[in-house]
């Protein structure tokens, strides 16, 4: 961008250096004393030309500038004043000097009073005319200079005032006082005030009151070091009257004090830098929402009311006092979803969840876990009769019919609860009897409530069952994998797929890994059936390899046993060396809880399988503690978008969220991977917000390998026809 007026700049030269070419011009009527100048005056870096004639002499001035003209008194068409009075008239800047045999004082005073620089008699003394000429060009180099730098000093100047007007932040300076005495034009277009208003006000007079006593600390603090600067965010106000966005902008400020002048240690002001952090900010609190509720419902999550939970916990411990769980399950809910839709299931659930809310006390808290499970926190209970209260209330709420646009649902719930101190003194003993109370309310007939009682514990024993067949599974080859494919709209292919374990329960019949992962990292059995799956995998993987299908990417899902407890790197590496499998064609995939445990310890192994070549994805990314910070430290190549946004892609905040994980995405140079994909309105969608490789029912369900075989030899198969 050019820079009206600007002009490039040129490094100084000294007018003493022997680079230095001057120019001479002599004007003298005698030809021969013409010839003689240049022999008596030679010096490196002088050049001559002459004339005889004033007119002759413009001419050469219009084409040529000099350095020195030597000018006789008198020519034939002209007195030598005539050439300086053409000179000044000009604005030219030559040094001139007058020889002349004028014997006049008169006339060597007229010629200097006209501009000459000096006055030498004929007949001249060699000495005395090189001296005047030496003198005369030393000065004309040092004004010469002279005009280089201020014309420097003023491009610079234009340049940096150029660079404050036009900057995208706020800067300004504050007077000892604390008042504005300069604000650049962003204050208009940030804050909607003219700056000429602001001039002479005090700088607090835009900020927030929350924040006022914070910023006027700062700007007491003495500055201990010249230049030494402080950073931070505080929020200015906007001028209401200017403009209909939001009463404030956040801001992140780094003020520098201005010392004043000689010893005097006092800030003589404070020049400052506010950047407009405003969408930033807005960025990390929805990441921030995202981490502790629930997408769907906008309640506390999982994570959220565990913290609440062991709290509440810890304030009954000190006061003696007694505190209640309920586990709250939508009776009948995959018949909502398996009937009408997923659509109309989170419509349902939304409207269950405004409905229990308003059966709550002021304190109590209502969390989403997932599915179609609640849990209801009451931190204040003097009996167990106050808990039964509650309860009733919830399924009285729900006694009056649901309108979904499918037309009237009537939805009833059941309910487990469980009491401190009597049923368990953690959080998660707590939680967990509240669900077996309520498991055993559906086993019962459903709609009502009950309270944990360890005599009918039912659920206990069909846990131990389940471990004791989970431990003999491996063994029993009971289990298998199944691939999803994940395709890119864009090329029409499959580009990769993810390996998902199932479980072929002799008696349960198929089980996702929901159904037992959990147990089997209770059991220790993790590690195990985490080598089995990579095993099987990269066996797989090589099969499709020779097969001819060797552009495909594999991912597999690691536990946090996988990265706590044992060495994954060499496990991994050593894995795809006996099958022959690129290292390239392998991404595992971790959840954002486990970045957040042992970090520093996730992140070297992180950075080591990266080092080895294998891709590394953040599973469900947007759901659980997802920070760009974690985005910095960990070096992982792909996010994978949960299903619950790319479910509720019409919700008011879903397109912002994705937009944004995309946008990450972009800036970190990092794939994307939207899974949960069911229809072809959520494919379109994700594609225009700049998602392009997506997994999902609405291509292909998790499949055996022998069926994932012929999609990869027709990959049309995963393509629904429009």
């Amino acid at each position: 961008m050019s820079i009206p007026g600007d002009q490039p700049f040129q490094p100084p030269r000294d007018a003493g250096a022997s680079a230095a070419v001057f120019r001479i011009l002599i004007v003298d009527d005698d030809p021969a004393l013409r010839r003689t100048f240049p022999h008596v005056l030679a010096n490196a870096g002088r050049t001559f030309d002459e004339t005889g004639s004033i007119a002759e002499a413009i001419d050469h001035l219009e084409r040529q500038h000099y350095d020195l003209v030597l000018l006789d008194y008198r020519l034939p068409d002209a007195t030598g004043l005539a050439l300086l009075d053409w000179l000044v008239e000009h604005r030219r800047d030559e040094a001139v000097i007058i020889i002349s045999g004028e014997d006049a004082i008169d006339a060597a005073i007229g010629a200097l009073r006209r501009g000459a620089d000096d006055y030498v008699r004929k007949p001249y003394h060699v000495a005395q005319l090189q001296r005047a000429v030496d003198s005369a060009l030393h000065k004309a180099a040092l004004e010469k200079a002279n005009r280089a730098m201020s014309q420097r000093l003023k491009a610079s100047e234009r340049l940096h005032r150029y660079l404050v007007e036009s900057s995208p932040d706020l800067i300004f300076t504050l007077d000892s006082e604390g008042r504005f005495s300069y604000i650049n034009p962003r204050v208009k277009a940030l804050l909607g005030y003219e700056r000429n208003n602001l001039m002479r006000r005090p700088f607090t007079t835009l900020v927030m009151p929350e924040d006022v006593e914070r910023i006027c600390t700062l700007l007491a603090q003495p500055s201990s070091l010249p230049g030494e600067s402080f950073s931070v965010e505080l929020r200015l106000r906007r001028d209401r009257s200017a403009t209909h966005e939001d009463d404030s902008v956040t801001v992140s400020l780094t003020g520098i004090p201005m010392q004043a002048q000689g010893a005097d240690p006092r800030k003589a002001g404070l020049y400052g830098v506010a950047r407009d952090i405003s969408e930033r900010k807005r960025a990390e609190e929805i990441i921030s929402f995202q981490a502790y509720h629930d997408q769907l419902t906008h309640l506390p999550n999982r994570v959220l009311f565990k913290d609440r939970l062991e709290l509440a916990i810890a304030q009954a411990q000190r006061r003696t006092g007694a505190l209640a769980v309920m586990f709250v399950d939508i009776d009948r809910f995959k018949l909502v979803n398996d009937t009408y839709g997923h659509a109309e299931g989170d419509a349902l659930l939304r409207a269950i969840a405004a409905r229990l809310s308003a059966t709550l006390r002021r304190g109590d808290t209502l969390a989403r876990l997932g599915g179609d499970e609640f849990t209801v926190l009451l931190p204040d209970i003097n009996t167990p009769e106050d808990a039964e209260v509650i309860a009733s209330k919830i399924l009285e709420a729900l006694a009056a019919p649901i309108m979904l646009s499918q037309g009237e649902y009537r939805a009833t719930v059941s309910v487990g609860i469980s009491l401190f101190p009597r049923d368990g003194a953690t959080a998660e003993d707590l939680t967990r009897h509240a669900d077996i109370a309520m498991y055993q309310v559906k086993r019962s007939g459903k709609n009502a409530f009950r309270f944990f009682d360890p005599a009918l514990n039912t659920h206990h024993r069909e846990r131990i069952t389940l471990e004791n067949d989970l431990r003999n599974a491996l063994g029993r080859a009971e289990f298998e994998l199944h691939y999803q494919p994940q395709v890119s709209l864009a090329q029409r292919r499959i580009v990769g797929l993810e390996a998902l374990l199932r479980w072929n329960h002799p008696v349960l019949g198929s089980l996702g890994p929901s159904g037992f992962i959990q147990v089997a990292e209770e059991l220790g059995l993790i590690g195990e059936i985490s080598t089995w799956v990579l095993e099987q995998a990269c066996a797989q993987l090589a099969q499709w390899r020779t097969e001819g299908h060797d552009g495909l990417r594999m991912s597999v899902n690691l536990s946090p046993f996988d990265f706590d407890k044992r060495d994954i790197v060499s496990s991994v590496t050593e894995c795809l060396e006996r099958h022959d499998v690129p290292a390239s064609q392998m991404e595992l995939e971790i959840t954002e809880s486990m970045m957040m445990n042992d970090s520093a310890g996730v992140a070297a192994k992180v950075r080591a399988l990266r080092a080895a070549g294998v891709s590394v994805a953040i599973d469900d990314f947007g759901t659980g503690y997802s920070a760009l910070a974690y985005l910095q430290k960990f070096p992982v190549s792909t996010l994978k978008i949960d299903r619950s946004f790319v479910r509720d892609l019409e919700g008011p905040m879903t397109n912002p969220i994705i937009s944004a994980i995309t946008g990450i995405a972009r800036g970190f140079d990092l794939d994307i991977v939207a899974e949960g994909v069911e229809q072809a309105e959520q494919a379109e969608a994700l594609q225009m917000l700049g998602c392009d490789i997506m997994q999902g029912y609405y291509f292909a369900r998790p499949a055996p390998a022998a069926e994932v075989r012929s999609w990869l030899q027709q990959p049309s198969m995963v393509f629904p026809v429009h």
